[in-house]
């Protein structure tokens, strides 16, 4: 009777094939050190064969031997010529990322919209302060038409500024005009019908 793939036990690393893993079971089982120590050298030359390229990188040794560990559940109690690693990697919770405790107030705008407006209340009166109010008002209102598609009033985006400012950059639509942003519409994905001619 055909026993299928299937309905044999999963291999740990499938790359390597059942042959490898039916190789380091049977080594599991030698008594002898000496001998499993043999045997397990045997199964990294049989792995290497499999994968001749692996040698072009740097410290492959080290990769094929932690391979063998990984595949043996790392049972196997060998004089390895290097250390093997004694644990899975996959299994090792990965570092928390730290993140940030930075509060955002409108995270529509950003981080670094709030740290544009800081540098430019940091800034003297005049002309170049004035531009770059300008345009930070802009970018504040291309950010925000980016969440709402209805439109965004000027008005609005003056008064964000200045709540994000803490008063200190005052816009105003009485004499002040914010750029017309228009929301283009993605291409059709069809294809294009050929003209009978």
């Amino acid at each position: 009777m055909l026993t299928y793939n299937t309905g044999k036990p999963r291999l740990v690393l499938p790359e390597y094939g059942r042959n490898i893993q039916q190789m380091v079971d049977h080594c599991l089982t030698i008594q002898d050190r000496d001998e499993r120590t043999r045997c397990a050298h045997t199964i990294v030359a049989a792995m290497l064969k499999l994968f001749p390229k692996i040698k072009e990188q740097e410290n492959y040794q080290q990769k094929l031997w932690d391979h063998l560990a990984i595949i043996s559940d790392f049972r196997l109690d060998i004089d390895s010529p290097v250390e093997m690693i004694s644990c899975n990697p996959l299994d090792t919770p990965p570092e928390r990322v730290p993140y940030s405790g930075h509060h955002i107030r409108y995270r529509h705008y950003g981080k670094d919209i709030e740290k544009l407006i800081a540098r430019i209340t940091e800034m003297p009166d005049g002309p170049e302060r004035d531009e770059l109010s300008l345009l930070a008002a802009n970018h504040m209102k291309k950010l925000l038409l980016a969440v709402s598609k209805d439109g965004v009033d000027d008005t609005k985006i003056f008064k964000d500024l200045a709540e994000l400012s803490h008063g200190e950059i005052r816009l105003s639509s009485d004499n002040v005009r914010l750029h017309d942003f228009q929301i283009i519409a993605p291409p059709a994905q069809g294809k294009k019908k050929k003209k009978k001619h």
